[in-house]
């Protein structure tokens, strides 16, 4: 977010900027305001604003040599002036410094909103030229991240060294990296020091996010940058050579919002306890397990044929070949757990299984048995949740309308009703039609309607529904009803 400072020697006018003007609304966030001019660039220096408005006549320094200290020291800095009737001389003097407007007192709320627009579209356009002067240099940034994404759990030493020096000087300040994978290209949230990556892996579009401070809670969901499409977010992780684990849980997390036929956001702690992964599978294991978390036993016995034809065709040794569908086999009794159906009613065959492993001469066998083995499991699961599911829905259902008028993780709600996060998430839409977030934010909006109607501030509403920002609230309420809060109020809608 922008940062701007305000300097009049008017206290009434400082008072009225800062209650009258939702600076938010731009993109800018007030920093700081002075009356003096010595105080100004005090202030100036410590808070290092990309906007300055400030007035010509002020005690202690005027704003005329504000500006041009400002203007030495940080050529950059977008610069407004106020002026009074008859001040032109000094006004021209304001536009040779570099001032990109000026603003006639007394200042309304239409020329300052109109001022800011100005300052913001300017800082844009710099910034996109610094890009372009800059896009020469992108294309080895780019080929050095592609790689460090595409390494294995741990980029090795020389890989990073590459990475890092393509990155540049910035790269000692690196707090951590997050990976993002979309549908389509997006516009990555930036509510904090940071450098987004953009790279592409066939059809895939990678955004690796490069914090240089650690980055604020919920800051993929900042207002004004909810992307049309699905995307997919992994961990942050503090070490850039972790850069390959935060993509993999990404492209998890894309695939499960996908299904959930989810558009935003789909963060990897989402459909994750946030434990770490003892084993990488591989994008068909991926494929079965996901099936069978999905309780859809036709898919699983497609997508698992297909993946021991494979095994079949590697022919592997059979200490290879028993290790790895002993993988499979155990990570299928862990999605029999997610269920929280009772484990004792398998245990019997689960042992009578593993006796029978050992058994296996061939590697013909071997694939039979896993076959048979996970489709059992598969059967079980089933019948588990077609028992649980109605019970375990309704209970999150309550849990939901008891405390979604604060931040209520999907994590939250699945850890109440003693479920595995991935595993109710699916069960979620599966009961309800829609995705935990989609519903999440029905509930919301609904309760919004009757408090406007009962008329709530915008901002009372928005805090007592679970927003904690207006404008973001006002965002998902016009994509919800079609009008905007106040809108709405005046409209005498009623539900």
């Amino acid at each position: 977010m922008l940062k701007a400072v305000v300097f009049d020697d008017e206290s009434i006018v400082l008072k009225g900027l800062e209650r009258l003007i939702n600076w938010e609304e731009y993109g800018v966030k007030l920093a700081g305001t002075a009356m003096d001019g010595i105080s100004a660039l005090a202030l100036f220096r410590q808070l290092q604003p990309e906007i300055v408005m400030t007035d010509i006549r002020m005690p202690g320094m005027d704003g005329l040599k504000l500006i041009e200290l400002i203007r030495q020291e940080a050529p950059e800095t977008m610069c407004i002036v106020f002026t009074g009737f008859n001040e032109y001389s000094y006004v021209k003097q304001a536009l040779k410094m570099g001032v990109i407007d000026y603003l006639e007192k007394p200042v309304t709320i239409t020329t300052i909103r109109e001022g800011i627009r100005k300052a913001v579209r300017r800082i844009h356009e710099l910034s996109e030229l610094s890009e372009l002067k800059q896009k020469w240099k992108s294309g080895v940034l780019e080929k050095a991240t592609l790689n460090l994404l595409l390494s294995g759990p741990k980029a090795d030493r020389q890989m990073l060294e590459e990475w890092t020096q393509q990155f540049g000087e910035a790269a000692t300040r690196v707090q951590g990296v997050t990976v993002i994978t979309a549908t389509e290209e997006i516009n990555v949230p930036q509510p904090h020091d940071c450098r987004v990556i953009y790279v592409r892996n066939g059809p895939e579009n990678i955004y690796m996010v490069v914090h240089m401070e650690p980055p604020p809670g919920g800051w993929l969901d900042a207002p004004g940058n909810q992307p049309q499409g699905a995307c997919g977010s992994g961990r942050t992780y503090e070490d850039p050579g972790s850069a390959a684990l935060s993509y993999n849980e990404a492209k998890k997390a894309l695939k499960y919002g996908l299904y959930l036929e989810e558009r935003g956001w789909t963060s990897y702690e989402e459909i994750s306890d946030g434990g770490a992964e003892v084993h990488s599978f591989t994008d068909q294991e991926e494929e079965v397990f996901l099936a069978m978390r999905r309780a859809d036993p036709e898919i699983v016995a497609e997508k698992l044929d297909q993946l021991l034809e494979e095994l079949r065709l590697e022919k592997p040794n059979p200490e290879d070949a028993e290790t790895q569908v002993l993988l499979l086999y155990f990570h299928g009794l862990e999605i029999c757990r997610e269920t929280g159906g009772n484990m004792e009613e398998i245990k019997p065959r689960v042992k009578l299984a593993q006796l029978e492993l050992r058994k296996q001469a061939s590697l013909e066998e071997l694939l039979q048995w896993t076959r048979t083995e996970l489709l059992a499991l598969m059967s079980w699961i089933v019948k588990v949740r077609h028992q649980t599911k109605h019970a375990a829905v309704e209970k999150a259902l309550g849990y939901i309308q008891s405390h979604y008028g604060r931040d209520l993780t999907q994590q939250e709600v699945a850890d109440h009703i003693q479920m595995n996060t991935t595993y109710f998430s699916l069960l979620f839409k599966e009961e309800m039609g829609i995705s935990y977030i989609k519903y999440l934010t029905r509930v919301r909006m609904e309760k919004a309607k009757l408090l406007l109607q009962e008329g709530k501030t915008i901002n009372d509403t928005s805090e007592q529904v679970g927003y904690y920002h207006a404008r973001h609230f006002s965002e998902i309420f016009k994509r919800y009803t079609g009008m905007t809060p106040g809108q709405y109020r005046l409209s005498g809608k009623r539900v």
